[in-house]
């Protein structure tokens, strides 16, 4: 049941507007996070075991397929930004700056997903439960990019460590 009754044109207002709010404020709060805060294999973001190292995500979810087209937000917000088909520098802290940019962004998504919710006090439950879709659709594929990209290119460092 819904707390606030509104027409239906300012409740698709208010919702294009909060969708907004809460996608530019979530990045907000998160760049205020020092970089040194972000850890690869701290509990959120360190690797499952049902992730098969990767192969998850190339197998059953074939993320080689979309990647691709994904938005990369860092653009649109002048941050600075990792190239996703090169790499800028070869050391050891650009490696480890890129491993916690991942974490950064996939910490990013999944509070944007919490505020899901939020739309059931001014929407009819369909359409709440329709904003709870749309906060799974729009952050998923790219919470699943991050940890691909996290697990492929820890296990890319792996082997340069033991090529030198």
């Amino acid at each position: 049941m819904r707390l606030i009754h509104l027409p239906t044109f300012w409740t698709i207002v208010i919702d294009f507007i909060a969708w907004f709010i809460i996608h530019m404020g979530g990045v907000l709060l998160i760049l205020h996070i020092p970089s040194k805060s972000f850890d690869p294999e701290g509990w959120l973001f360190r690797s499952r075991r049902w992730e098969k190292n990767g192969n998850i995500y190339t197998k059953i979810f074939k993320i080689r397929k979309w990647k691709e087209y994904l938005p990369d937000g860092s653009k649109l917000l002048k941050y600075k930004s990792f190239p996703k088909k090169h790499l800028d520098e070869k050391n050891g802290l650009y490696f480890n700056s890129f491993l916690q940019e991942t974490c950064r962004a996939e910490l990013t998504h999944w509070i944007i997903m919490l505020f899901g919710p939020l739309f059931f006090l001014w929407n009819k439950p369909g359409v709440g439960l329709i904003m709870i879709f749309y906060a799974l659709i729009e952050n998923l594929p790219l919470i699943v990019a991050q940890r691909y990209n996290r697990i492929r290119f820890k296990r890319f460092l792996g082997k340069e460590i033991l090529k030198s």
